[in-house]
């Protein structure tokens, strides 16, 4: 990306549609004829689901564009993730995105709350994944020798202790695209996202949430409703020119990442 026009959209612009009927179904970052880009909220999944239109993202842009309309997810988050999900309105914008994508001319930049402070400020995590054939929970991936590439790189904003506990926000930034490869990388170099109940060391939180059996103390140990992260930014380049999409987080994750200034220590 280089000397392209350049357009960043970081709050509401919109395509002449009235805000407060919308907000109900789904937060718009930007939309003209043939994009909608949405900050998807944790605890949505993307696909379409059994319960109604209102419990998939799918769903909600299906009501919001109305009937007829096919809108295509160019990229997709996992349930708890948050963040920016770009939308193609048209089959024509859908494959040229998707171009896009599978060129790898697109930069994500996604927020994570870890435990611990890492050894060092940043890094890249380098390490295959594959399917972990040793868990029950069939979705789960791992770090092993026989995986596919992955490539993870990763940046300390701050770091502070919270309950007398380290905690970091990171800003990470995966050059491949693979199936739960931030939450998988970061537990890899032993330093889980918060409130991920699938990596984060008991995968039996995760069994118990889809059961809806999580208990008081479950959720203690989870300290947060849905994992922390959250997909911060994406940048692209579309029909000639560079757009910057970018989303704020949630409140249960901003106020995690405010504690008191005393607790925040700089990174030596």
């Amino acid at each position: 990306m280089g000397s392209l026009p350049f357009r960043t959209v970081d709050s509401g612009a919109w395509f002449g549609v009235d805000r407060e009927v919308t907000d109900a179904l789904l937060n718009i970052l930007f939309e003209d004829a043939d994009l909608l880009v949405v900050n998807k909220p944790a605890d949505l999944v993307c696909h379409p689901s059994k319960t109604g239109p209102l419990s998939s993202l799918i769903g909600r842009l299906r009501l919001y564009l109305g009937e007829g309309a096919a809108p295509h997810l160019i990229n997709r988050l996992d349930r708890e993730t948050s963040g920016v999900v770009v939308v193609a309105k048209n089959l024509d914008a859908a494959r040229e995105m998707r171009r896009t994508w599978e060129k790898r001319e697109v930069r994500k930049v996604y927020w994570a709350v870890v435990h611990g402070w890492p050894e060092k400020a940043e890094g890249v995590i380098v390490a295959p994944i594959g399917d972990d054939e040793l868990s029950v929970v069939v979705i789960k991936g791992r770090v092993c020798e026989n995986g596919a590439p992955c490539e993870t790189a990763y940046r300390e904003l701050r770091r502070w202790t919270r309950f007398e506990k380290p905690f970091a926000l990171l800003e990470v930034l995966p050059s491949t695209g693979r199936k739960h490869q931030i939450r998988i990388h970061l537990s890899h170099i032993g330093h889980p996202i918060v409130g991920d109940k699938l990596y984060g060391g008991d995968e039996r939180l995760y069994l118990d949430f889809v059961h809806n059996r999580l208990n008081d103390a479950q959720r203690q140990i989870l300290m947060l409703a849905n994992q922390a992260l959250h997909a911060r930014e994406v940048q692209l380049i579309f029909r000639g020119m560079e757009w910057r999409f970018k989303a704020e987080p949630e409140t249960e994750f901003a106020s995690f990442c405010a504690p008191p200034v005393e607790s925040l220590l700089p990174h030596s």
